[in-house]
């Protein structure tokens, strides 16, 4: 995967077509304690300079904010982001995103399941939703987790505005598409979760690489970016 930024003043691709109200998602999720968060990534941190060790050496990539950069590395498909603040020489916080064990082989070369944590000064600053426009950006369609904290349910409202959303019940192989809107009692189910689509996805071509079926109204081609 080529995980290089779009070229300043690329246009993000036009998903009006696309635009909803966004969703509710289960939001119950407790942020851990803050001193074990900050004694991780002061660990992390050491580990980036620390000749020899895996982590050492990493490319980097500035954010929109030149004080913030990324640090990114893949193991067994997973992708490890490492959000650093260059000023202050100490890692903000770190974004995964994982593989899901509850999807196919065929959505398992497209779909990642993010978690992110952040230290408590650098919340609520864009740098979450930064590191997950970049993967967006490479094509990576995202699928949110079976519960979330309240930091990445603002996350997800904000970036549906942008990007095209459904909701996906992961309880079978291959996923089984539920619609762009589901009523809230389905909502509610575990299995069932939000679906953001990379760029350079319309829903007929993801549906047709993960061997998904949808319906006929929903299965046209809008036309969008490809």
């Amino acid at each position: 995967m080529d995980l290089a930024l779009p070229l300043p003043g690329r246009p993000w691709p036009d998903w009006r077509a696309w635009w909803h109200r966004p969703q509710e998602l289960r939001i119950d999720v407790d942020p851990p304690p803050s001193d074990s968060l900050e004694q991780e990534l002061d660990t992390l941190h050491g580990r980036l300079y620390a000749p020899g060790d895996r982590l050492y050496g990493l490319p980097a990539q500035a954010l929109p904010d030149p004080r913030f950069a990324l640090r990114w590395r893949e193991a067994d498909g997973e992708w490890y982001v490492y959000v650093e603040d260059l000023r202050a020489r100490r890692l903000a916080g770190t974004t995964v995103f994982n593989r899901l064990i509850e999807v196919d082989r065929h959505a398992d070369e497209h779909v990642r399941a993010p978690h992110s944590r952040y230290a408590a000064p650098y919340q609520r600053r864009g740098l979450a939703t930064a590191v997950y426009r970049w993967m967006l950006a490479q094509g990576v369609c995202l699928v949110s987790g079976a519960r979330q904290s309240p930091g990445a349910h603002a996350l997800w409202q904000a970036l549906a505005r942008q990007h095209a959303t459904a909701f996906v019940d992961l309880r079978q192989k291959p996923m089984v598409y539920m619609g762009r809107d589901v009523p809230p009692h389905l909502r509610e189910a575990l299995p069932v979760r939000m679906l953001m689509l990379g760029e350079g996805w319309t829903l007929p071509r993801f549906a047709d690489a993960v061997r998904m079926a949808l319906p006929h109204e929903d299965g046209r081609d809008a036309g969008l970016p490809a």
